[in-house]
C-alpha cells in the first residue's frame, strides 16, 4: 500500500478520527484541571516535573525547569514567583551546591495534584488495562510511529 493509499483509506481516516477526538477530549480536561487549580499550562507542566522529580529522589533548579518547559529563565522566575505565592512551591538552599536554588512542590501540592488528575489517571489505566498483551503492543507500537512520524515532522 502506497503512503497516498494509507491516507485516504477508511480505516486509517477512522483511526486518525477517533485519536483527534481523544486529543481534544484530553486537552478539555487538561485545561478544567488547570482551571480548577487556577494555573495555567506551564504552571501544571512545572508542578507535575517537580512531584515526578521529589519521587525519585532529585532536587530540581530553576535551570532544570527551564530546560524541560523550554523556557527562558526570566519566564521561569516569573512562574516560580506565582507559583510560591500560591503556596504551591518553595525554594531553598541546594543541598550540595550553594551556588543554586532548589525548588519543591509542597505537599499540599503533590494531593492537589493526585486529586485532580487521579481520577484521570485511574481510568485511562482501567481502560488500557482491558487490552491483551498483543493489542497492548499493536497500540504501543502505534503511538511510538504517530510520535516518531510528527517529530520528523518537526524537525524537517
Amino acid at each position: 500500500m502506497t503512503a497516498a493509499e494509507q491516507v485516504t483509506s477508511p480505516h486509517a481516516a477512522e483511526v486518525l478520527r477517533e485519536l483527534r477526538a481523544y486529543r481534544a477530549a484530553e486537552e478539555a480536561m487538561r485545561r478544567r484541571t488547570r482551571d480548577s487549580m487556577k494555573m495555567g499550562e506551564n504552571d501544571l507542566a512545572a508542578l507535575r516535573f517537580l512531584l515526578r522529580a521529589q519521587g525519585q529522589g532529585r532536587v530540581v533548579t530553576p535551570g532544570m525547569l527551564s530546560d524541560h518547559l523550554g523556557m527562558k529563565s526570566a519566564s521561569v522566575t516569573v512562574m516560580l514567583d506565582r507559583l510560591t505565592k500560591s503556596g504551591h512551591l518553595t525554594r531553598g538552599a541546594h543541598p550540595t551546591d550553594r551556588r543554586s536554588i532548589a525548588v519543591s512542590a509542597t505537599p499540599g501540592s503533590d494531593d492537589e495534584v493526585r486529586a485532580t488528575l487521579g481520577e484521570m489517571h485511574r481510568r485511562m489505566m482501567g481502560v488500557a488495562s482491558h487490552l491483551d498483551q498483543r493489542g497492548a503492543e499493536i497500540v504501543r507500537r502505534f503511538l511510538l510511529d504517530l510520535a516518531t512520524a510528527a517529530d520528523e515532522v518537526a524537525t524537517a
